[in-house]
């Protein structure tokens, strides 16, 4: 299969350790890293080793008049996303954005109508739409399994602190902007991106970073018909519970991103009980308390990969086909967009004190 040439805007955390990872891994059969761009001159020698035959240079406009790139991967700083792909998409190129797509759901529609004007692919690193504990939660959410769902609630939580350009609300940092992408994209792909679903509650404070963006995020959405979903993304929860939980008629799944339990019970094998309006006694005459033992099935087992191993595979397998085939992008930029109207209504209801 013909090989795509690929430059990399950014050589920090995401460029290098996950992009990069993936590019120069065995599973990439389909891509050649052939231009790297970072500020950091340091990062620029370093890259010319680790991604052999390359050219590195300071400046994404420097990759301007290479007639030679088929996709850019665009890596920069998270306040930076924007600025710099409007102008690969002025240039020509086909873009993938790192999370967060932008800082605005203005900004991020503005790069959608731009992208389709110059007839460029544009793509928003989500990979966790890709990931097998995402996919395997929607095939039970609509199995039926667990009954119809009422309630999901989404943890990315941990106890921990930050001191770097990601607790600055200058710099678009925080867990919202930061983390926020992939629970909130989980929340609104359970409820189907339905243009109805609404944020009716936000919470974000600042408990251990040293910045002044939030570290403590708590977001509720709902839609019409639809499940609540209780979103969590915060830094001083020593104890975090499961990244998925559903809560339905018939019992209740949860899931890390690596393995899942269910305990549900089936029909027919709990029998309904005729109600007791009066006071309950037991076989003496005393008061009882109302209960039984459920006849349950359980169920559990583990996911052959994660987001960032596997999701980010499918992710460039799905840009590949884009690109090469012409084939519809499952990872839609749309979709992204509305992530970012919720982090936006989010900070909207929430306005923190900048500070720097």
């Amino acid at each position: 299969m013909k090989k795509l040439n690929v430059a990399i805007i950014g050589q920090g955390r995401s460029g290098r350790d996950i992009h990069g990872f993936y590019f120069k891994s065995e599973n990439n059969t389909l891509f050649n890293v052939k231009y790297v761009v970072d500020r950091d001159e340091e990062r620029r020698a370093r890259a010319l080793e680790e991604y052999p035959g390359c050219e590195v240079f300071a400046s994404h406009r420097e990759l301007s008049d290479k007639k030679d790139i088929d996709l850019v991967i665009n890596s920069t700083i998270s306040n930076e996303h924007y600025e710099v792909a409007r102008d690969l998409i002025n240039a020509g190129f086909n873009v993938v954005v790192e999370k967060p797509f932008a800082r605005t759901r203005y900004e991020c529609d503005s790069l959608i109508r731009l992208a389709k004007d110059k007839g460029v692919t544009l793509a928003v690193f989500q990979q966790s739409f890709l990931a097998p504990f995402y996919i395997f939660a929607k095939e039970i959410m609509e199995s039926g399994k667990i009954g119809e769902i009422r309630q999901i609630d989404i943890t990315y939580s941990g106890f921990s602190r930050r001191w770097d350009w990601q607790t600055t609300q200058v710099k678009l940092g925080g867990n919202i902007y930061n983390t926020g992408p992939h629970p909130i994209g989980l929340a609104l792909g359970f409820l189907d991106f339905d243009d109805e679903t609404r944020v009716i509650y936000s919470r974000l404070d600042t408990v251990l970073s040293s910045g002044d963006s939030d570290d403590y995020a708590k977001i509720l959405l709902t839609a019409p018909g639809k499940p609540l979903v209780d979103i969590e993304v915060s830094s001083n929860d020593a104890y975090p519970a499961a990244h998925v939980k559903f809560l339905g008629t018939k019992g209740t799944y949860k899931s890390t991103i690596l393995e899942y339990e269910m305990k549900y019970i089936v029909d027919g094998e709990n029998p309904e009980r005729p109600l007791v309006i009066e006071s309950m006694k037991d076989e003496n005459g005393y008061p009882c308390y109302c209960s039984e033992k459920l006849i349950t099935r359980e169920e559990s087992g583990s996911f052959d990969g994660d987001a960032f191993g596997v999701g980010t595979m499918r992710f460039y397998d799905m840009m590949y086909q884009k690109i090469v085939n012409g084939k519809e992008l499952t990872v839609k930029p749309e979709h992204a967009a509305k992530i970012i109207s919720v982090i936006e209504t989010a900070h909207a209801q929430n306005p923190l004190p900048v500070k720097f």
